[in-house]
């Protein structure tokens, strides 16, 4: 890939988290894990039925994309993928993991300042929403950025399940403090989202939900956490079998919603 095809806009006065100066460290944590594993694996299953419905060469926009690691996933499918970050660093890192010539972009700068004039037949954000100052109108914008009849796959890190972890875990000092911690780490999300807040934003939008899904309903729970890695498939076929279910998807550390635009 040519330097050329990395486009930069460089953010101003943009307070989201950027993962500069720890993209190596971010992408081992991340996808180095049971917890990165499953959650890749569990967003691809609930996609499959969209490769088929989008045309040849589609154009995606992979919006906080990263290290690239779901971008690849995109690229196999045969689609035209611009991957955007506010990180600098993290588009070093996947510059150097995907090998794709023409069809890959990376685009450095915030979401909100992509130029609306592109328009893209798929937009996934993974995993974004929770580092974002302002959400709703990021959400906003990513529907802007979206053709008429096109996907948005968005997901985010569950409001839900981190109250109920942090029961289960007996951080109740944490939880009278209003799940405010004085000394947070880099790569702890500043700001999980209920799914109705979320899903209350987008029933004003010229849009339709499709598709909601719990990731890791089970997983992140388990008493003992050996058993993560050494009964992974079990677990992982357990996730399957309920992540669209009652009262499970609510649990989900990760909630998903796949979206068509009206």
């Amino acid at each position: 890939m040519s330097d050329k095809k990395v486009k930069s806009k460089a953010p101003e006065g943009n307070n989201d988290t950027s993962f500069d100066h720890i993209a190596s460290k971010f992408d081992k944590n991340i996808y180095g894990t049971t917890k990165g594993r499953l959650r890749h694996e569990m967003l691809l299953h609930n996609l499959e039925f969209l490769w088929p419905l989008l045309p040849p060469q589609a154009k995606a926009l992979d919006a906080g994309g990263g290290t690239g690691e779901f971008a690849r996933e995109l690229l196999n499918q045969g689609l035209n993928v611009t991957l955007n970050d506010l990180s600098r660093d993290t588009l070093e890192v996947a510059k150097t993991k995907l090998n794709a010539g023409e069809n890959l972009t990376l685009q450095h700068g915030a979401i909100q300042d992509i130029d609306e004039q592109q328009q893209f037949e798929l937009i996934v954000c993974h995993a974004v929403f929770e580092w974002l100052q302002e959400p709703e109108s990021v959400l906003q914008k990513l529907l802007q950025l979206l053709n008429h009849k096109g996907y948005l796959s968005l997901s985010f890190f569950n409001q839900n399940a981190n109250l109920f972890g942090n029961i289960l875990y007996g951080n109740f000092d944490l939880i009278k403090n209003g799940m405010k911690q004085k000394n947070r780490l880099r790569l702890a999300s500043h700001t999980p989202l209920l799914p109705a807040t979320v899903l209350g934003w987008l029933a004003k939008l010229p849009c339709e939900v499709i598709k909601t899904s719990g990731i890791r309903c089970f997983h992140d729970y388990l008493k003992d956490k050996q058993h993560q890695a050494l009964h992974y498939e079990q677990i992982k076929a357990l996730e399957l079998a309920h992540c669209q279910q009652e009262p499970y998807l609510w649990l989900g550390k990760y909630f998903h919603i796949v979206i068509r635009k009206n």
